[in-house]
């Protein structure tokens, strides 16, 4: 009996042990919005603002060439109408016709171009704005990892991350702590303040 009893209690001792080596080695886990740290850092919205100008600007030299084809093309139909017309003369008519292939190689010209142009544009304008948005994402991420390696942290994972099938990545964690609100007051403290309003000229 005595036996027995010693014996339970070594293995109460033992699990008793395990336990606690389970508890000093758990892992420390953080959670993080990744997306609402992009949307929310100032850097992303500075460079939103300056994308939407260029977009704008684009925009407006594609409205100056579409009107430039509207005018040719009013020639054009200006030209065919005329040629159309029983009353001109024969010599004219010919002259006319000319004038039309002329101006016909000059619409479509201008239409090359202004399709050309768009298409260039926007792809430029794309390929910018995922470079910047990396720069912006690697710099958040940066931030995240000196955070993590200051605190402690071993893992912290993105709540917002989806696999290539858009499903979310993360589904459930145990004790993790959410980390995107300390990080998010940490990265308004590190953006560069706005640059003053010069006064006025009295």
């Amino acid at each position: 009996m005595k036996r027995t009893l010693r014996s339970l209690i070594a293995l109460s001792l033992a699990f008793g042990g395990i336990s606690a080596a389970q508890q000093s080695a758990r892992l420390k886990i953080a959670t993080v919005d990744m997306t609402a740290l992009f949307k929310d850092y100032g850097p992303t919205k500075d460079t939103m603002a300056k994308f939407e100008k260029e977009k704008e600007g684009v925009e407006k030299q594609a409205m100056d060439r579409k009107t430039r084809l509207d005018d040719a093309k009013k020639e054009l139909d200006s030209l065919q109408k005329q040629l159309s017309d029983p009353s001109v003369a024969d010599a004219k008519k010919q002259t006319l016709y000319t004038d039309l292939q002329v101006k016909k190689q000059q619409w479509d010209a201008l239409q090359h171009e202004a399709e050309d142009f768009v298409q260039r544009k926007q792809r430029a304008l794309n390929e910018q704005m995922q470079l910047r948005v990396k720069d912006i994402l690697d710099g958040i991420r940066t931030k995240v990892q000196k955070y993590a390696e200051t605190e402690g942290y071993d893992y912290v994972l993105d709540k917002t991350g989806a696999s290539t099938s858009q499903v979310p990545v993360l589904l459930y964690t145990k004790d993790a702590t959410d980390i995107t609100d300390v990080l998010l007051k940490t990265l308004k403290a590190e953006a560069p303040a706005a640059a003053p309003a010069a006064e006025e000229k009295k």
